[in-house]
C-alpha cells in the first residue's frame, strides 16, 4: 500500500500546526484536547520545520520538571526531520519509523506538507492489505 492510499484511508488531510513560539504548556493542551501524539511545527502551515510529541514533552518534564512547561516549543522540537512522499510504500515507511524510533511522518512534496501519517495509521493499512491477501488466497484455493 502506498503512503497516498493510506491518506485517503485516513480521511480529512488537515495537519495540527503549531508556531516555534507556542508554549510546550499549550502544545501539551493541544495534544490533549486533539487527542494527537504529535504536532508540526510551521509557521506557514506547508512547511516543516520541527515536530514535537507527547514523548518529547514527558521526557524533558522528567528530566527537568514542570519548568519546562514555559519553554517555547523550538526549544525541544525535533529540528532534523525524517519525511515521505505520497509514492513511498508502506513497508519503506515503517522501516524509517522504525530504524528512527519515532511514531509520525509528515508526508512532504516539492517542499509541502501535504500530509502527516502515524504508526498507527501504516499498522492498520498494512492489516488490511494482509487480510486482503489472505481473503484473496483462500478464494483461489478454495475456487472463488
Amino acid at each position: 500500500m502506498l503512503v497516498h492510499q493510506i491518506l485517503e484511508m485516513k480521511g480529512g488531510q488537515d495537519v495540527v500546526t503549531i508556531s516555534s513560539e507556542t508554549s510546550v504548556s499549550d502544545v501539551a493542551r493541544l495534544l490533549s484536547e486533539k487527542k494527537i501524539g504529535a504536532v508540526i511545527v510551521s509557521e506557514s502551515g506547508q512547511d516543516v520545520q520541527g515536530i514535537i510529541s507527547e514523548r518529547d514533552i514527558v521526557r524533558e518534564l522528567g528530566r527537568r520538571g514542570e519548568a519546562c512547561l514555559k519553554d517555547q516549543t523550538s526549544a525541544l522540537m525535533t529540528k532534523n526531520i525524517i519525511s515521505c512522499t505520497r509514492d513511498e510504500t508502506a513497508d519503506q515507511v515503517l522501516e524509517k519509523m522504525t530504524k528512527g524510533r519515532f511514531r509520525h511522518m509528515p508526508v512532504v512534496e516539492n517542499d509541502k506538507m501535504v500530509g502527516l501519517i502515524s504508526i498507527g495509521d501504516v499498522v492498520k493499512a498494512r492489516l488490511s492489505e494482509l487480510s486482503m491477501e489472505k481473503d484473496a488466497l483462500e478464494g483461489m484455493i478454495k475456487g472463488f
